[in-house]
């Protein structure tokens, strides 16, 4: 058997871009290596804080983004995904410039998700910020004008523990943020028919989400797993 060379690393398809941050990542946490079932190569962007990124409007980060995922593909990544939702602003200078698949966000999942549904269902957002996802974010995921969005702000942990990279995290508390987040998004919202989750690190907390809802949830976990499913197709 002869094989062909070429990359530095091997059996990581997708690459991901890390925020610079040390809050507590949890397994789910898409920052956790032992969420996936498949090997994934980080590339942590220094300087792109949560605050920078969420709140800041990721402001004057967009070359050290590039050059980042650049590296990953240099280092032999197929495709390239970020740990953050509010990256969808840079989705197409990303994917322009490295040349491979970019999942920038979870966000992108919201269009697909709405062609699953029942006629008069739609789908709901869930953020950990929402007074500063805009529509120009929205735009470049794709969602549809007239989402209905959810926020955890206002909640006694997760957002302004993550955004405030904080080294401890309650998680009981942020897991009751999510869950009543997504109640009050669902209560005021009665024709959604799934929710997709903005942020990655809510991943931990989708199984009660939907125990709380009774509705399906989608994640970067989902967005992910469909993503390096097409990177490396199953040999049968």
């Amino acid at each position: 058997m002869r094989v062909t060379g070429g990359k530095s690393i091997y059996g990581a398809a997708v690459g991901i871009l890390m925020l610079d941050a040390r809050f507590p990542r949890i397994p789910g946490d898409m920052g956790n290596a032992t969420t996936w079932p498949f090997p994934v190569h980080y590339k942590i962007v220094r300087s792109a804080t949560p605050d920078r990124v969420v709140r800041g409007g990721a402001e004057g980060l967009l070359d050290v983004f590039v050059a980042a995922a650049r590296e990953l593909v240099d280092d032999g990544v197929d495709g390239i995904t970020t740990n953050c939702g509010f990256l969808s602003l840079f989705q197409q200078e990303l994917a322009d410039a490295v040349g491979v698949p970019v999942a920038t966000s979870s966000l992108m999942q919201v269009a697909q998700v709405n062609r699953l549904l029942p006629k008069g269902r739609r789908t709901g957002i869930l953020t950990i910020s929402g007074s500063t996802l805009t529509p120009l974010h929205l735009e470049k995921a794709g969602v549809p004008d007239g989402t209905p969005l959810g926020t955890t702000e206002g909640g006694r942990e997760f957002t302004r523990a993550i955004l405030g990279n904080e080294l401890e995290l309650d998680v009981d508390a942020a897991r009751e943020d999510n869950v009543e987040a997504a109640r009050a998004l669902v209560a005021a919202n009665p024709a959604l028919g799934a929710l997709v989750l903005e942020c990655t690190n809510m991943v931990p907390y989708a199984a009660d989400i939907r125990a709380a809802t009774g509705l399906p949830v989608f994640s970067i976990e989902t967005f992910v797993r469909w993503f390096q499913a097409a990177l490396v197709p199953r040999t049968y």
